[in-house]
């Protein structure tokens, strides 16, 4: 298995920063965080190097709120600046790791969105009915399929999930170990008021 090190270097890098900036903005250009942050853009962005770069950079805590779309669900969010990060981390990592899903893993990655998703579904359709024609009263000979669709949800997923585990899946890949403790910090990261635990939205790491 390949492992990777000096990453740490590109994460952090300027330009990284502001293709990551780039990409936390889109769709929330009106939101007043971004409208605030990018008043001082070039300072803030700075400041976020500089940080990262002698590694002083801790997340702010998370805004908790209730969200009903129709189920209740307690989502816990990250400041602004600190999405830009989890954008910088991913731009990075996403490469190495992506290659190793199996080809039908859906989950927020480029070019496998719904439609894609779809698409499969329908193929993995036909394959188990014959191309359409599902096989009523035939003989189960050595080429009968027989298929089987799980709808399933984990409940709580991103605040149950171990990260110790997850880190150590992370490991085998990253040699890098500034990198490490940087996704330590924003696994460890919590809301303001006591109780729940972080939410590391698809910008970050839990796809991983």
């Amino acid at each position: 298995m390949e492992s990777y090190n000096n990453l740490y270097n590109k994460i952090i890098s300027f330009e990284n920063l502001i293709i990551a900036w780039k990409k936390a903005r889109k769709g929330k250009t009106k939101k007043s965080y971004v409208i605030d942050f990018e008043k001082e853009l070039f300072y803030n962005l700075l400041a976020l190097h500089y940080e990262l770069k002698y590694e002083t950079y801790y997340p702010r805590p998370l805004e908790t709120f209730i969200l009903r779309d129709p189920k209740t669900r307690r989502i816990s969010k990250s400041d602004f600046r600190d999405r830009i990060i989890h954008h910088a981390i991913v731009n990075i990592l996403e490469p190495i790791f992506d290659k190793t899903f199996i080809y039908d893993s859906c989950a927020n990655r480029k070019g496998k969105g719904n439609l894609f998703a779809l698409q499969r579904l329908h193929y993995f359709i036909r394959k188990v009915s014959r191309n359409g024609l599902v096989a009523k009263n035939t003989f189960r000979d050595s080429n009968y399929v027989v298929g089987y669709c799980l709808k399933a949800d984990i409940k709580h997923y991103f605040k149950e999930v171990n990260r110790d585990i997850l880190v150590k899946i992370i490991r085998k890949r990253i040699k890098d170990e500034k990198v490490i403790s940087l996704i330590n910090k924003i696994l460890n990261n919590r809301p303001a008021k006591s109780g729940g635990g972080a939410n590391v939205t698809k910008e970050c790491l839990l796809a991983i």
